[in-house]
């Protein structure tokens, strides 16, 4: 299956994509700028989700379309991200008209890193809404820099450190569709103590090492393996196509997102998941009709299975004594 020349989200045209990182508090923010305003949607199937105007994201509710996405670690303190965001839109002219006022649309997802041992002694305000306004003033339309950054800073999974994963696919009409997920899982991405990943089936080259798939997979590869009483958990992202689709369209296509959460992490939307995706188009190519969305939502399944593999192959160990290993440090040599 083709992908876009950068094998990222910024292959859809139509927007840009900005990180704002630090280190020293293990934790970061990661945005999605639309040009325009895009049409959007999501799904919450996780147990333990945290966000911000995800509810106006259901077909059913009247705003159907939105200014950024924001993804961030912090878990509830994250949420203030969003705010950072908006500032750096509404000073650029942006936002949803209500009368003489425009009011910035910035669904929000968020994850759970508050455990992974960075210096979260920040005082009497979180830093997230300053990292969000960064991260907006940093996004860019050309490459961006995967796994240890942005909302992928302090992101874990059950035995290797998570990170910030993206993956593109062009359907047979020519739509692109991509996907950009800050992989925290409470489960595991890889085949049970092996550098396999459970999304080796898709993937495309060697994004992610290509190893391949182990010659057997045993009943103990297949045992639970999750972060246990480190509750740090949460997987989050978006798929954004430059197909013109609907609302309820693409309400189905992060749906179908949440199919490659499933092939690419196991097990995958836990009680103590937050797992989130959102679907957005930015329409700049018409639509075929039906044939074009089944198809897009089968890429969807596939860029967010690869996307996730790729944060953890791309990762790196965070500097901390106690840091979870990156899955470069074991099968890196």
């Amino acid at each position: 299956m083709p992908h876009g020349p950068l094998n990222l989200l910024t292959d859809v045209q139509g927007l840009s994509v900005g990180h704002a990182t630090d280190r020293a508090l293990g934790s970061g923010v990661t945005v999605i700028v639309f040009d325009e305003p895009a049409t959007a949607s999501g799904t919450v199937l996780g147990g333990a989700p945290g966000g911000r105007d995800v509810t106006l994201l259901d077909p059913a509710m009247t705003v159907q379309q939105v200014d950024a996405f924001v993804l961030s670690g912090g878990s509830a303190f994250g949420l203030d991200a969003a705010g950072g965001v908006q500032s750096g839109l509404r000073a650029a002219g942006r936002g949803f008209a209500v009368g003489s006022v425009r009011v910035p649309i910035v669904p929000q997802a968020i994850l759970m890193d508050l455990l992974n041992g960075g210096d979260k002694d920040w005082g009497l305000h979180a830093p997230y809404r300053d990292l969000g306004y960064e991260a907006y003033a940093n996004a860019t339309k050309g490459a961006f820099p995967l796994g240890t950054v942005g909302a992928g800073t302090g992101a874990t999974t059950a035995n290797f450190k998570g990170g910030i994963g993206s993956a593109s696919a062009i359907s047979s009409s020519g739509h692109t569709i991509a996907a950009l997920l800050a992989v925290n899982a409470m489960g595991s991405v890889t085949v049970g103590d092996g550098p396999h990943f459970w999304a080796a089936p898709f993937e495309e080259g060697q994004e992610f090492g290509g190893l391949g798939q182990p010659s057997r997979v045993t009943a103990e590869d297949r045992a639970m393996r999750i972060k246990g009483l480190r509750l740090t958990a949460t997987t989050i992202g978006a798929v954004v196509t430059d197909c013109a689709l609907s609302k309820a369209e693409l309400h189905r296509l992060s749906i179908a997102a949440h199919d490659g959460l499933a092939r690419a992490v196991l097990p995958a939307h836990l009680p103590f998941d937050g797992d989130t995706m959102f679907a957005a188009s930015t329409g700049k190519r018409e639509s075929n009709g039906v044939a074009d969305l089944m198809e897009l939502c089968h890429l969807a399944t596939l860029v967010t299975a690869r996307a996730i593999a790729r944060g953890v192959f791309e990762a790196v160990a965070l500097p901390y004594a106690d840091a979870q290993p990156a899955w470069r440090d074991q099968w890196v040599r």
